[in-house]
């Protein structure tokens, strides 16, 4: 009985210290613009819809990982958990792409 107390102490601390080595925290800054995930779209309503909303801009970070953002579109406010939060990346967005139209070989 006690070696498997033992053995499930040491599964624990293995498996933790590789899930703690594996994650990356995230860090988010007043003025960041953030995606939001939607966890109402858990049923099968468009199964490839995206679920993160956005983009939204972080006004205020609190401590233990709560932050404020506004919708950038309709100014709404809102205070979420971080973990629900992703960063935006804005690097095609309103740019123009060169198009090029592809003829077929004959």
């Amino acid at each position: 009985m006690n070696n498997a107390y033992s053995n499930m102490e040491i599964y624990k601390a293995k498996t933790k210290q590789y899930h703690d080595s594996h994650v990356i925290p995230k860090e988010f800054h007043k003025g960041d613009k953030v995606l939001l995930f939607d966890s109402r779209l858990k049923l099968f309503l468009g199964k490839l819809q995206s679920r993160w909303k956005g983009p939204y801009e972080v006004l205020e970070v609190y401590p233990h990982g709560a932050v404020l953002i506004k919708d950038l579109n309709t100014d709404y406010t809102i205070k979420v958990n971080g973990h629900r939060l992703k960063p935006f990346h804005e690097s095609l967005a309103g740019k123009t792409i060169e198009q090029l139209t592809l003829r077929p070989i004959t």
